[in-house]
């Protein structure tokens, strides 16, 4: 065996000394008293580089609890540093893929990193648990291999798998409280994502402040009632003019089962001036877009992505990012936005 290059060397004794600390991060530990959100996902089902499927991690006294898991979740989280022993639960909006496809796998991390000795809950509404039992049914003999492998005190069986609480809500009603626990209020309210019915959004409340996460729909007027004064809402939001693009170049690519299903995309979402004018008539105190449709591989698309939205709401307007987190401390006003992806977010 050829010996190792001085480079190969160095690399070696700077991992050596950068692995202790990378493996016992928990900056969910630093953070100040409050309520955070993480964006773990702010993408849509097409392809995108640099940003994941849909999935927003909402920290409330050191517990995480996940909305929506996409494709990429877990892998995101394990890039912010979220701890997966830390999720307390799973909310889903709706069963779309692109909200769903990486559930088993934030799962499984949750499940082998402490070794839980409880099924993880999944909430949502009715079909949620047909959800979570065909995920627990493709992975089942997964778990028994892995509990096979390292023993029921590393992969205890009883937390292998996943739990589903399914909720509705009350005819001639647009909103429940699904969660009230340890100072945590969590609000679920209906949104207009057709066909799919129910689509739901939520509210959190904690502390004095609030956050709200609309899901996908469009133009919404249950989320404008349910988000009044809530201190940061998270909206989808998509542009027609660069969808357009895309499914022009589709088009005269000869796809046109693809130009098709581009050209329904805009049925169902919000574009970011309707997401700001939802913003300003719910009197929230900031904004950050999310779900971005279509991927934006220049940063100069950006503006043509927002188009005239910062003239339709006059507080904080951001365009999601991966790894963001925004902080509303208690006690305070305002939002601070930061990353995740650094070493100590949100200090």
């Amino acid at each position: 065996m050829p010996p190792h290059s001085l480079r190969s060397r160095l690399a070696l004794a700077a991992i050596k000394r950068a692995l202790p600390s990378l493996v016992s991060a928990d900056p969910v530990a630093r953070l100040a008293e409050g309520l955070h959100v993480a964006v773990v996902g702010s993408g849509s089902p097409l392809p995108d580089r640099k940003r994941g499927n849909p999935c927003v991690a909402v920290i409330a006294g050191g517990r995480v609890f996940v909305v929506d898991a996409g494709e990429r979740s877990a892998e995101t989280m394990s890039r912010m540093q979220l701890a997966p022993s830390r999720i307390a639960a799973v909310l889903l909006t709706h069963f779309h893929s692109d909200h769903i496809g990486g559930l088993p796998t934030v799962n499984l991390q949750r499940w082998v990193a402490d070794a839980a000795q409880t099924p993880l809950r999944v909430l949502g509404p009715t079909g949620v648990e047909r959800v979570v039992a065909g995920f627990n049914e493709a992975y089942e003999l997964d778990r028994g291999y892995r509990t096979a492998h390292h023993g029921p005190e590393v992969a205890p069986p009883s937390g292998a798998g996943m739990v589903a609480e399914p909720f509705s809500i009350p005819a001639g009603e647009d909103a429940k409280v699904v969660l009230d626990e340890d100072g945590l209020k969590v609000t679920a309210f209906t949104v207009e994502h057709p066909p799919i019915e129910p689509a739901l959004g939520y509210r959190f409340d904690y502390r004095g402040r609030s956050a709200v996460i609309s899901g996908d729909t469009i133009y919404a007027p249950s989320l404008i009632r349910v988000a009044r004064g809530a201190d940061l809402l998270l909206h989808d939001a998509l542009s027609p003019e660069l969808l357009k693009l895309v499914e022009d170049a589709a088009g005269r690519a000869g796809l046109d089962m693809r130009r098709r299903i581009l050209a329904d995309v805009p049925d169902y979402h919000a574009t970011a001036p309707q997401a700001a004018d939802a913003a300003r008539e719910a009197g929230v105190g900031a904004l950050a877009i999310t779900h971005v449709i279509p991927p934006l591989p220049l940063k100069g698309l950006e503006a043509i992505f927002l188009g005239d939205a910062r003239e339709h709401f006059a507080g904080e307007l951001w365009l999601a990012r991966d790894g963001d987190l925004y902080s509303l401390h208690s006690g305070q006003t305002g939002v601070v936005r930061s990353s995740m992806m650094g070493r100590w977010p949100g200090r």
